[in-house]
């Protein structure tokens, strides 16, 4: 058994997580009862830190922020000049975000999707679907430059992971830039979300089709996570460049 790059040992435990689901109840109780520990208020450091990764000194780009919630980088892109879509299944959370930043917006179904709505602010650089992420294409939302994947990867159910990665993949122009998130920790102590994913099945998921390089590994271990019952946290950012 080998270790991977984040010190963890390859295959222990990840089998404890693989048959965990997470319903889209659960997740809407979470923006209800204010459970969202996972947001973060001022923005993600690492995003900051590696935003010119991102970019690659390009304007005017589409990005996408799957599962966004209320991201406030979101309106850090807009406010750069390019073009954000998001999509969340919590009407919610896309309230509040242009709440939060006084942002008006208009509201109108999505005809190929049952039940969806897109909130556009007036503006028109920020479009957020609400509705699963499984239910959108790139007929409906278009291919995207960037991606900024905190929280959501390590928020799919594990076994829907794949069917994650290929609809990303179905997203991405040649020459984009992924940042990808992930978070590591012993899986048996905690049984997500965020699950753990290792980096074998990131190269797995994503290693046909992009060039993978790990940029940062962070010590992000909170008292939230102790309580949890772990003793380490790591958030782990990689970039993945879809080449042509």
């Amino acid at each position: 058994m080998e270790r991977s790059a984040d010190g963890v040992l390859e295959g222990s435990g990840i089998g404890s997580q693989k048959d965990r689901v997470v319903t889209e109840e659960e997740w809407l109780q979470k923006w209800e009862t204010g459970n969202i520990g996972f947001h973060k208020e001022q923005g993600h450091p690492l995003f900051q830190k590696y935003l010119d990764v991102l970019l690659n000194g390009r304007s005017g780009l589409r990005l996408f922020f799957p599962l966004c919630g209320k991201a406030v980088e979101m309106k850090w892109l807009a406010d750069m000049g390019h073009s954000v879509v998001g999509v969340e299944v919590s009407e919610q959370a896309l309230k509040e975000f242009f709440a939060e930043h006084n942002l008006p917006y208009c509201e109108e179904p999505v005809p190929e999707i049952s039940g969806a709505k897109k909130l556009q602010s007036a503006s028109g650089n920020i479009s957020l679907y609400c509705c699963s992420i499984y239910d959108l294409s790139s007929s409906i939302v278009g291919k995207f430059d960037g991606v900024w994947d905190r929280g959501a990867l390590v928020a799919v159910n594990p076994c829907d992971r794949q069917r994650y990665v290929s609809l990303m993949i179905t997203l991405m122009e040649k020459n984009s830039s992924y940042l990808l998130v992930t978070v590591s920790y012993d899986p048996n102590k905690h049984k997500g979300p965020p699950f753990y994913v290792p980096e074998s099945e990131i190269k797995s998921l994503f290693g046909n089709h992009c060039e993978i390089k790990c940029l940062q590994k962070v010590d992000d271990f909170s008292d939230r996570h102790r309580q949890w019952g772990l003793d380490y946290f790591l958030e782990v950012l990689y970039v993945l460049k879809f080449v042509a």
